[in-house]
């Protein structure tokens, strides 16, 4: 059963209200089925989203910039750990254990670079659990690449 527009506003703001208070992103925005954050630090822009498809949660990390998603892929290349081990160090810091993430990585069909998990339990998880999905994202994605900036 698919979520009524109020219920489906009403955590999103929450999502959001978790994500201005964490202090970790740019600016937060709100559309009907998205909460976007834009990366605080990042070289090029990028944006961690909550998105609501259904009854499905799906967080992620995109830009449209290659240069700042191959820099991503080369830190990973190069220390050898995984994006799902990395979110999911991330996710037992902030509380939740038990859960190895899938993440996929593709070249969207509005030409962004996206890194993309489905929250388990979808809206069923809660703000709460959706919102520290989001945080363990920025956690994890925050030192690689270009995220924190570039030194010119």
């Amino acid at each position: 059963m698919t979520q009524a527009p109020t219920q489906v506003r009403t955590l999103l703001d929450l999502i959001a209200r978790e994500a201005r208070q964490s202090g970790v992103f740019g600016e937060v925005t709100i559309a009907p089925t998205r909460v976007e954050c834009a990366a605080k630090d990042a070289a090029e822009p990028a944006f961690y989203r909550v998105d609501i498809e259904g009854n499905d949660a799906l967080v992620s990390l995109v830009t449209a910039n290659r240069w700042l998603s191959e820099s991503i892929e080369s830190d990973l290349l190069h220390t050898g750990d995984s994006m799902e081990e990395l979110v999911e160090e991330e996710l037992v810091e902030l509380g939740v254990s038990g859960v190895t993430p899938t993440i996929r990585h593709y070249r969207s069909d509005d030409k962004h670079f996206t890194f993309k998990s489905g929250v388990p339990g979808g809206l069923n998880a809660g703000a709460k659990t959706i919102a520290t999905w989001l945080l363990a994202y920025e956690a994890a994605f925050r030192n690689l690449g270009d995220m924190a900036g570039a030194e010119e």
